[in-house]
């Protein structure tokens, strides 16, 4: 490749390349794109490896491709690359083009050679383009440049890439080389608003949420999360929250761990359940914990989303109750009698006597309208269904 011009232009070319051991020649073209060696394919000229003599390699070129004499091998080069690339004479005329050029202004290579700027490009944006070419001309050095352009479906382009001098026939013209970051630029506006709109949410809405990774640390949280635990926000970022959940084993941990384990196996990617959660002095409250994966990775799940609803009053910790306490609750919640409750579950009165006397102490509730207005506030019952049953599972003779 010792062509002066051919290196510039790879020079530009925003991908990998490399000067080749061995000697290379390009054969001269007609204006028909064919060597005069040959009607069916460019020939590349090599030395044979015993240096004795050189032997023709045929090489099959798309009819009516052809690229200026002299720079071949930069047309096959670049022909097909994403790249968009071309090269105009100071008159504004295209003597090459490769199809992701053309792709731009929704045509074909064949469609741009020997036509001029004012052919695809409005007024003045070929002024524009003509300006640029002559200041790349008179001071012969690279401008790097943004191009915009009218895409197919009538909305504007941007392209960006460099505009350089190359040597063609003894004249100097104008080449370029462009990436479109169109789609680029929507997708990085797109996440750019996502991204407003989420931090939005997180601080305005009043919902207590987190960001968490995989191993369960807090990324970041909202004002509303540090307020529920009683913490400064820098406080709660940066903690494990496993040390922000009652520590007592029992069936709604369990239910927790398994449930985040599916979300980090991708599993699933939603999960909606309860928790009991622990403020910084100490209180507890349960509440709904609604959890989402978050990015597309199909092995693994880097980040979830925490976000707490309907909170219970927060209380002192007490031992878990029984699936017989809890459903004492929902059918007192119901209206029913102590002598209905006792022959609903087969218990002897005492029994029930018994069962009610440990639930108002448990719950610090002296009559039977307030046993069942704290196991509403302490999330015991779920508030929003009829009949009454437990908030921590769809049967309401389950304990968790």
């Amino acid at each position: 490749m010792g062509d002066p011009s051919l290196k510039t232009l790879l020079q530009n070319l925003p991908a990998s390349w490399r000067e080749g051991d061995e000697p290379r020649r390009v054969g001269e073209r007609n204006p028909e794109g064919r060597t005069p060696a040959d009607d069916h394919g460019d020939v590349q000229v090599a030395a044979d490896p015993s240096g004795s003599q050189r032997v023709p390699h045929r090489r099959q070129r798309e009819p009516g491709l052809a690229a200026p004499p002299g720079h071949a091998a930069f047309a096959d080069l670049v022909d097909l690359a994403p790249a968009a690339a071309f090269i105009r004479d100071r008159d504004g005329r295209y003597l090459w083009a490769n199809h992701a050029y053309a792709h731009l202004y929704g045509t074909v290579p064949q469609q741009l050679v020997g036509r001029y700027i004012e052919d695809f490009d409005a007024p003045a944006e070929a002024d524009r383009f003509r300006a640029l070419d002559q200041q790349i001309l008179t001071k012969g050095t690279p401008v790097r440049h943004t191009l915009r352009y009218l895409r197919q479906d009538g909305t504007t382009g941007r392209a960006v890439g460099h505009r350089f001098p190359v040597r063609e026939q003894s004249r100097t013209c104008v080449a370029g080389i462009y990436v479109d970051i169109t789609d680029h630029l929507r997708a990085t506006e797109q996440r750019r608003e996502a991204e407003e709109n989420l931090s939005a949410l997180r601080d305005h809405s009043g919902l207590p949420c987190a960001l968490l990774s995989a191993n369960g640390r807090v990324i970041e949280a909202s004002v509303a999360a540090a307020e529920l635990f009683h913490l400064g926000l820098a406080d709660l970022v940066g903690r494990r929250a496993h040390t922000l959940l009652a520590r007592e084993p029992g069936p709604d941990l369990d239910r927790l761990h398994h449930r985040w384990n599916s979300l980090i196996a991708r599993r699933t990617r939603r999960v909606e359940t309860t928790a009991v959660l622990v403020d910084a002095h100490g209180l507890h409250r349960r509440a709904e914990v609604h959890l989402t994966t978050i990015g597309h990775s199909a092995s693994r799940a880097r980040h979830v989303w925490a976000v707490v609803t309907h909170q219970s009053l927060a209380h002192e910790a007490h031992p878990p109750l029984t699936a017989a306490q809890i459903r004492i609750l929902s059918l007192l919640a119901q209206g029913s009698s102590n002598g209905d409750i006792a022959a609903s579950l087969n218990l002897s009165r005492q029994t029930l006597d018994y069962h009610l006397s440990r639930l108002r102490h448990l719950l610090d509730a002296a009559t039977r309208p307030a046993l069942v207005a704290r196991a509403y506030v302490l999330g015991i019952l779920a508030p929003h269904t009829w009949p009454p049953r437990s908030a921590t599972a769809a049967h309401p003779l389950s304990a968790a």
